[in-house]
């Protein structure tokens, strides 16, 4: 029956329009026809049932995608896409909506008992009643879908990052010390940083001159054997202070296009025909030097802003669809914020409430949430990004420039993707806020909010925005439409998603 569901829907949009139009006789013959009232009240009704048809269609999909009926969804998706009596444009969407439900499937791909033996290690006990417990608390991530209980990929090691009670049992059985060696290193590495700053009278200082090697490697025949695969790879920005020398060292692709440092989501592009039996290899090599940052702010000097400048307006503004100033995101603000009015201090408590109320766990891919800081609040955890776009959002809401800086952190031994944020005070500049490193466990106020402020000299930066195009354009649908660190594939026959390929980062530190 679903299947036949805009068919019916014609049928019933033709036998509301007969109706509609005997009403409308009704009311000029029988109700004097000089009456006006009765006149646009029948042109209103007829109105409110053509738009009652018109959305009945994107209303039926969304309920069913809601409802986690993926298969009907694209059944009837199918079907309206074959019937050619849609534009473009219409059907583009309806395929990106298929493409969504394919790629949330993938993330939900465990079972009941595929998580029970590592909950178990831990609850052996466990009930049907705690567990339920955990995904109405939101601490265990589930999703139905075709009627089955689907969990996030990562939804055991989430539990114990955030549910309280799950993560002290397994502190307590695991033995954790207070601090382990990640976070002790990063305490040395703040104080480190603090002591040659403050020695220098330097704001950047101890760079670290790095060599990266990155790889992406496409499954052999994924793609048809001589078809061209396209790659964008990630590619440092120019003309921020703390990232400075970039040098192009080799491609293994002999022609290459490298965005200019305009595209605000840089990329250098290759191009390989895809070979029979053999996976596809893209790589570039680059280095830089790479510069902590610290500086205590002094509050007087902190200016008032320009507010009528179009650079405050810019990074103060909502942006579609992951800045929004929802009435949840005002109401927060109100509890965070209070009464306070210097921004640095407001800047601060935001920092402080999400370190201390939205705990780091793995997230799902960026493409399939409409709203992350959002999704963030309903569900009260989040990952890097996921945690800055939240504190972004907060910060604009509230006045203060704020925006997207991402790439990765190459700590030694804890190499991997990243996202922080910058905000912006009037007579001091950009300053970075890395929201998931938070507070560091140490008495030393300096230390403690290191991260607010100030940051460490592992970092690679790509982008200093979210969601903008890259260079060259790409043809199909982005694989990660919201941040860009991994690269994107395409070939002819449409895009290259996560599970066709893998990524590797080699870091060699030329100077330590």
């Amino acid at each position: 029956m679903l299947n036949n569901i805009f068919s019916e829907q014609k049928i019933i949009f033709l036998i509301k329009c007969f109706v509609s139009l005997i009403i409308f006789l009704k009311f000029v013959v029988v109700m004097e026809m000089n009456n006006i009232k009765n006149i646009k009240r029948a042109i209103i009704i007829i109105s409110l049932l053509l738009f009652s048809f018109c959305s009945n269609n994107s209303q039926t999909v969304n309920n069913l995608i809601s409802n986690g009926e993926y298969q009907k969804v694209k059944n009837v998706i199918d079907k309206k896409i074959i019937s050619n009596s849609i534009s473009e444009k219409e059907t583009f969407d309806l395929k990106m909506k298929k493409e969504i439900m394919d790629r949330i499937e993938l993330d939900f791909d465990k079972s009941l008992s595929d998580i029970l033996p590592e909950i178990k290690k831990y609850f052996p006990n466990v009930t049907d009643k705690q567990i339920i417990e955990w995904e109405k608390e939101k601490s265990l991530e589930m999703k139905i879908i075709n009627g089955e209980k689907r969990y996030f990929a990562n939804s055991v090691p989430n539990l114990f990052r955030i549910n309280k009670e799950a993560k002290a049992k397994k502190k307590a059985i695991d033995k954790t010390p207070e601090k382990n060696e990640w976070q002790i290193f990063l305490d040395n590495d703040a104080q480190k940083t603090i002591k040659l700053a403050k020695e220098t009278g330097e704001k950047l200082v101890n760079p670290a001159k790095v060599k990266f090697t990155y790889t992406v490697t496409v499954d052999a025949d994924i793609v048809p054997a001589g078809e061209i695969i396209s790659c964008w790879l990630p590619y440092p920005r120019e003309g921020n202070a703390r990232q400075k020398d970039i040098q192009l060292i080799s491609t293994n692709v002999k022609e290459y296009v490298l965005a200019d440092n305009e595209n605000l989501q840089r990329t250098i592009y290759l191009e390989k025909p895809a070979v029979k039996g053999v996976p596809t290899e893209f790589q570039v090599e680059f280095s830089l030097s790479s510069y902590a940052q610290y500086k205590k702010i002094d509050l007087k000097d902190i200016k008032p802003y320009k507010k009528n400048t179009e650079f405050y307006k810019k990074y103060t503004k909502e942006r579609d669809t992951h800045v929004i100033f929802t009435d949840e995101i005002k109401e927060l603000s109100k509890k965070i914020v209070a009464d306070e009015t210097n921004p640095y201090l407001k800047a601060k408590k935001i920092f402080t409430w999400i370190d201390e109320n939205i705990p780091w766990a793995s997230a799902r891919e960026y493409s399939t949430m409409s709203n992350i800081p959002m999704y963030v609040l309903e569900n009260k955890h989040g990952d890097c990004g996921m945690q800055t776009l939240l504190f972004m959002t907060l910060a604009r809401y509230n006045g203060i420039p704020a925006k997207w800086q991402s790439g990765w952190h190459f700590h030694p031994d804890h190499i991997n993707l990243h996202d922080w944020g910058e905000i912006y005070f009037e007579g001091i500049g950009w300053i970075p806020v890395d929201q998931s490193f938070g507070t560091i466990i140490n008495e030393d106020e300096d230390i403690h909010n290191f991260y607010f402020g100030n940051i460490d000299r592992y970092r690679l930066i790509v982008n200093d925005d979210y969601s903008t195009p890259l260079f060259p354009n790409k043809i199909h649908p982005r694989s990660e439409t919201v941040d860009f660190q991994r690269g994107e594939l395409e070939w002819k026959g449409g895009n290259l998603y996560f599970d066709k390929w893998d990524y590797n980062m080699k870091i060699e530190y030329l100077i330590k």
